[in-house]
C-alpha cells in the first residue's frame, strides 16, 4: 500500500485534513499526519518509510529527502517551494511540485486588506487616505498578481504590472498596463504588490535603486518571500525617505529597529499569513492530494518543478 506523509509543522485547518483523508482512502492510499513536530531530526526520522509527500512551510532539506528512501513524490501545498532542495530531490530521483494557484485568492484578498487598513492609518483615529485612483503596480503578473489587479479594480486603482516572463498583450486583455522594465513600474506607481519567488536572480534583488524610484507617499507591500529585499537598502530608504511604508505578511530580520525608529510607517503580521484561509486550506491540501495520486498512477509530472 502506498504510503503518503503529510509532514506540517504548522498543521493543515481540520476541515483539510477531513478532505485529504478523504481523498487518500478512496484511493486506497495509507495516510500518516505528523503535525507540530519539535525538531528537524524528528522530520527525519518520519519520512523514511513514505512513498509520497506533502509539506507546507516545512524544510525539505538534503538530509530530510536523502533519508527518505522510498519516496517518489513531495508536494508544497502552495505556490512557493523553495524550502524544498530540488537538486537533492533530483539526485534522489524524487519529483518536486508546487500547487500553484489554490492560495492565489487568499493572497490577494490580504494585498488590499493590509492596504486599506495602513492607508487608514491602521484605524488609530485619525484621517488616512484611499485608494480610488492611486497607482498600484503588481511586480509579476502571475496567479495571484491577476486576484490582485481584480480586486484593485474594484477600489478604481490604475493597475501596472511588470512581467518578464508574460507577453504584454496578455496583461493587457485583462485591462492592466503592461510596462516594459521594473524600474518603469517602480517610477509609476505610489503602490508595488510584490509576486516575485525568491530565487538566486531575485534574492535582495528588492533594493535602493528600484526603491528610490518610487513615487511620493510610496508603500511596498511583500505577500512573496522577506529574502527578495534587500534590508540593508530598505532601512536606507526608510530613513532618507519619510513618505516610504512596508507593510508584509512576513517580517524582515530587521524588524526591531523598523519598530523603533519608524513607528507608523509600516505593519507586519504575526506570522506569514497569505495562505492563512480556511478555503486556501482546502484548496491547496486536495490538489496536492490530487496529485501524488495522479503521478503515482498516470504518471502526471503537471506541475513538476525540479
Amino acid at each position: 500500500m502506498t504510503k503518503v506523509l503529510v509532514a506540517t509543522v504548522k498543521p493543515f485547518a481540520p476541515a483539510a485534513v477531513e478532505c485529504i483523508k478523504e481523498v487518500f482512502e478512496k484511493a486506497g492510499y495509507e495516510l500518516e499526519l505528523f503535525e507540530k513536530y519539535a525538531d528537524q531530526s524528528d522530520f527525519v526520522e518520519a519520512v523514511k518509510d513514505a512513498d509520497a509527500m506533502i509539506i507546507r512551510s516545512d524544510k525539505a532539506t538534503k538530509e530530510v529527502l536523502d533519508a527518505a528512501k522510498n519516496l517518489k513524490i513531495i508536494v508544497r501545498a502552495g505556490a512557493g517551494y523553495d524550502n524544498i532542495d530540488l537538486e537533492a530531490a533530483s539526485k534522489n530521483g524524487i519529483v518536486a511540485m508546487n500547487t500553484p494557484g489554490q492560495n492565489s485568492n487568499a493572497v490577494a484578498e490580504l494585498v488590499l486588506g493590509m492596504m486599506v487598513y495602513h492607508a487608514r492609518n491602521q484605524y488609530n483615529g485619525k484621517a488616512g487616505t484611499e485608494l480610488k485612483g492611486k497607482k498600484l503596480g503588481i511586480h509579476a503578473y502571475g496567479n495571484v498578481g491577476k486576484y490582485v489587479a481584480d480586486i484593485a479594480k474594484g477600489f478604481g486603482m490604475e493597475i501596472y504590472a511588470y512581467d518578464p516572463f508574460i507577453p504584454k498583450e496578455n496583461i493587457e486583455k485583462d485591462n492592466v498596463t503592461a510596462v516594459d522594465s521594473v524600474e518603469e513600474l517602480y517610477s509609476k506607481c505610489q503602490y508595488i504588490s510584490l509576486h516575485i519567488p525568491a530565487n538566486e536572480k531575485t534574492k535582495k534583488s528588492i533594493n535602493l535603486d528600484l526603491l528610490s524610484k518610487m513615487p511620493k507617499n510610496a508603500t511596498l507591500i511583500n505577500t512573496a518571500r522577506k529574502e527578495v529585499i534587500c534590508e540593508e537598502d530598505l532601512l536606507k530608504v526608510f530613513a532618507e525617505r519619510d513618505d516610504f511604508n512596508y507593510i508584509s505578511d512576513i517580517a524582515p530580520d530587521c524588524k526591531a529597529e523598523i519598530e523603533e525608529k519608524f513607528v507608523g510607517r509600516y505593519f507586519f503580521t504575526p506570522k506569514k499569513m497569505g495562505a492563512q484561509t480556511a478555503e486556501a486550506n482546502i484548496n491547496a491540501g486536495i490538489a496536492a492530494s490530487n496529485q501524488i495520486i495522479n503521478f503515482i498512477e498516470k504518471g502526471d509530472t503537471t506541475f513538476k518543478v525540479n
